[in-house]
C-alpha cells in the first residue's frame, strides 16, 4: 500500500511505503510454535529417557571351550573344519594309537605278574602262623619232658644217696666181722670156713658200697644234663614267643607289598587303557568349531590346543553400564536389546552385576596412590539374561555388538 504526502506549495507530492500490517504476527506465531514444538519433544524425551539406563559399550556373551590332547601322538584323521556345527560327543581327531595299544599289553602283563605273586605269596601268612604255633607247643612240651626228667633224677639220687648210707653201713658191719673172724682164728676159735665166709661178705658189702657210687654219680650227671636241657627248652619257648609275632608281621607286610603291587599293576592298566581313549579327541559341548589348528600327520603334545566351540545355544549379554547408570538398576528388571549386525530387537533381564569395574579385572589395574589420580567414570559389567524362544537368537554369535536399554523405573 502506497501513501502520498500531503501538497505543499512548489513540491511534487513523494510516495511513502508503509508495512503490511499482518506480517509480523504471522512468523511470531510460527517461531512460538517451533520454540512449543522443541520443548514439549525435550520435555517428552526426557520423561521418557528418565525410566531408562542404555550403552553402546555391550556385546553378545558366551562360552568358548578350548579343545587340546590330553596325549601326544600324530594325528591320522581330522573330522571337522572351521564353522562346522558339532555335538557333544562327537570325534574330532583321531590320533595313531599303536603306541598306547602296546602300553595296554604290556600293562596287562605286568598286572597278571604281579597277581601270580600275590597268589603264590598269600598263603605264606597262615603258614608261618602254623608252624610258629607247632614250633611254639613243640618247644613246651620238650620243656615239660624235660622238667619231667629232672624231677626222677633228683627222686633218683636222692634213693641212691639212701642206698649208699646203707651200703656203706653193711659193708662197715662186715669188715667188722671180718677182723673178729681173723682174731678168732688165728686162736683157733672159729673155722677158716667162717672166716672166708665173712670175708666174701665184707668184699660183698665193699663191691655194693662201690657200684651205689657209681649210680648215684650217674644220676648226678643225668641230673646236670636235664637242667641243661631244661635251660635251654626254656631259652627256646622264651626265643619263639618273641619271634614268631614278628616272623608273622614280616609275611604279612610281603603279603601286604605283593598286594599293593597288584593294586598299582591294576592302576597302571587303568591310565594305559584310558591313554588309548584320549586318542580319540571329541567335542565336549554343542557348538561351532573355530581356530582349528590341526591337519593330517602333525605331531602334537598333550595340552596343546587344537581348536575352539563357540557354545551359541548359551548366550547372553555383557553390558558396561557407567557407575553412574546403575544407581537405580537391579535384577530382574526388563531390558530391550538392539543388535546392530542383524537390525533385530530382543528382549531380556537383568541378571547379575559385576562385583568391580572393569579396570580392577584388567591385567594392570590402575593405582590412584601413584599421585597422577585424574578421576574417570568408570564402568561396571551388567549381565543380561536373553529370554528363550525369540526369533533370530539362532543367529546370535558371541562378540556382537548390541545396545541394550534398561527400564530402571
Amino acid at each position: 500500500m502506497t501513501d502520498f504526502a500531503p501538497e505543499k506549495p512548489g513540491v511534487a507530492p513523494v510516495a511513502v511505503a508503509t508495512p503490511a500490517p499482518a506480517a509480523v504476527p504471522v512468523k511470531r506465531i510460527v517461531g512460538a510454535l517451533v520454540a512449543l514444538g522443541v520443548l514439549s519433544g525435550a520435555t517428552l524425551y526426557y520423561l521418557h529417557a528418565r525410566h531408562l539406563e542404555d550403552t553402546d559399550d555391550a556385546q553378545i556373551d558366551g562360552e568358548i571351550t578350548n579343545i587340546s590332547a590330553r596325549v601326544p601322538g600324530t594325528i591320522i584323521a581330522v573330522q571337522v573344519s572351521d564353522n562346522q556345527t558339532v555335538k557333544a560327543g562327537d570325534v574330532i581327531a583321531e590320533l595313531d594309537p599303536t603306541d598306547y595299544e602296546v602300553a595296554v599289553a604290556q600293562a596287562r602283563a605286568v598286572l597278571a605278574q604281579a597277581e601270580a605273586v600275590f597268589q603264590a605269596e598269600n598263603p605264606s601268612v597262615s603258614m608261618t602262623e602254623t608252624t610258629n604255633q607247632t614250633s611254639l607247643s613243640s618247644a613246651e612240651a620238650d620243656v615239660s619232658s624235660t622238667e619231667s626228667g629232672l624231677i626222677a633224677a633228683d627222686r633218683e639220687i636222692k634213693q641212691l644217696a639212701a642206698q649208699l648210707e646203707l651200703a656203706r653201713a653193711n659193708a662197715k658191719n662186715a669188715d667188722e666181722e671180718r677182723q673178729r673172724a681173723d682174731k678168732l682164728g688165728a686162736s683157733g676159735s672159729i673155722s677158716q670156713a667162717e672166716i672166708d665166709r665173712l670175708r666174701t661178705t665184707s668184699e660183698a658189702a665193699q663191691a655194693n658200697v662201690a657200684a651205689v657210687s657209681a649210680g648215684l654219680a650217674g644220676a648226678q650227671a643225668r641230673l646236670s644234663q636235664a637242667q641243661s636241657r631244661i635251660t635251654s627248652a626254656r631259652s627256646h619257648v622264651t626265643e619263639l614267643r618273641a619271634n614268631a609275632p614278628r616272623q608273622l608281621d614280616v609275611r604279612r607286610a610281603s603279603v601286604g607289598a605283593r598286594e599293593a603291587a597288584v593294586a598299582l599293576a591294576r592302576a597302571q592298566l587303568r591310565q594305559a587303557e584310558l591313554n588309548l581313549g584320549y586318542v580319540k579327541i571329541v567335542a565336549p559341548v554343542n557348538g561351532i568349531v573355530g581356530r582349528k589348528a590341526m591337519s593330517l600327520g602333525d605331531r602334537i603334545q598333550a595340552g596343546q590346543q587344537l581348536a575352539a566351540i563357540s557354545r551359541v545355544e548359551d548366550l547372553w549379554v555383557t553390558a558396561n553400564f557407567r557407575e553412574t547408570q546403575i544407581r537405580d538398576m537391579r535384577v530382574g528388571q526388563p531390558a530391550a536389546i538392539k543388535v546392530d549386525a542383524l537390525e533385530l530387537e530382543l528382549h531380556g533381564t537383568v541378571e547379575s552385576i559385576g562385583g568391580a569395574t572393569g579396570s580392577r579385572f584388567s591385567l594392570f589395574p590402575p593405582e590412584n596412590a601413584s599421585g597422577n589420580y585424574v578421576k574417570v567414570v568408570q564402568r561396571i559389567p551388567v549381565r543380561l539374561h536373553l529370554n528363550p524362544g525369540q526369533a533370530g537368537t539362532d543367529r546370535l554369535r558371541p562378540g556382537m555388538s548390541v545396545e541394550p536399554e534398561v527400564t530402571v523405573r
